[in-house]
């Protein structure tokens, strides 16, 4: 892993970009209908299913409220659709929550709504993984659906003493399922100021060891290899002189 991904060249003057977050397939989505008259959103909102019921006819999960009834969530299955009520199988994929939103709100009104609709978006499994050398390496649900890569490392534990700043290897899936990897230098001034500053749902961090660490990390294998050996030796002696006796 330490020799795979591009080393990124920041360019003077680029700007930060906000990276909204792009539905891929495996997304759990909390999608809500509401309106002035309930009843007229009503169909179009999943019933909250009892704690212990972990999937309804739409093969949809739900999230548990308290250990009771359960918020369900839509999942975008492998071919980027989710199958939602009355207006059934949509394309998803490759859409940002505000474009969902946009269509949802289309497709209900004013077909099946006299008035126009208040249709939320929000992801159930929004994560990132930050992993190597961390003091809590781990993957890590985050709520607000932002975050940069300052924040997920203080999330992390920070970097340990033996962590590169200079080389963090960045990997990244796209709707398509095809993975980008990209080495980041955390001490590049220039870093704030690029698109890649904020970080996308399921990204994964991987901080590396620095040399210290990885000498150290070889030198052990080395001797666990030796112990193990002479163990081995000491086995096959002890044996051929129990024989001899």
């Amino acid at each position: 892993m330490q020799d795979a991904g591009t080393q990124i060249a920041f360019k003077d003057g680029e700007q930060a970009q906000r990276m909204d977050a792009i539905l891929k397939p495996g997304d759990l989505l909390i999608i809500t209908v509401n309106s002035n008259t309930p009843e007229a959103a009503q169909p179009f909102n999943l019933p909250l299913i009892p704690g212990g019921e972990g999937m309804n006819s739409y093969g949809i999960s739900k999230t548990s409220i308290s250990g009771g009834a359960g918020l369900q969530n839509y999942l975008i299955d492998i071919d980027g659709n989710i199958n939602f009520p009355i207006l059934g199988k949509l394309k998803v994929a490759g859409m940002k929550k505000n474009e969902l939103l946009t269509m949802l709100k289309s497709k209900i009104y004013p077909f099946f709504m006299k008035e126009e609709p208040i249709v939320s978006v929000r992801f159930a499994n929004y994560k990132v993984s930050v992993l190597g050398e961390v003091n809590r390496p781990g993957a890590y649900n985050i709520d607000n659906e932002k975050l940069d890569l300052f924040e997920a490392i203080a999330i992390a534990g920070d970097l340990t003493i033996y962590g590169r700043r200079d080389n963090v290897l960045l990997i990244r899936e796209d709707e398509n399922g095809k993975r980008t990897t990209l080495r980041i230098d955390l001490r590049d001034k220039r870093l704030i100021d690029s698109p890649y500053f904020y970080l996308q749902q399921n990204d994964v961090l991987y901080i590396q060891p620095n040399n210290p660490r990885s000498r150290g990390s070889a030198l052990g294998a080395v001797e666990a290899m030796s112990i193990s050996v002479v163990g081995t030796l000491i086995s096959l002696t002890s044996l051929i002189i129990n024989i001899i006796k």
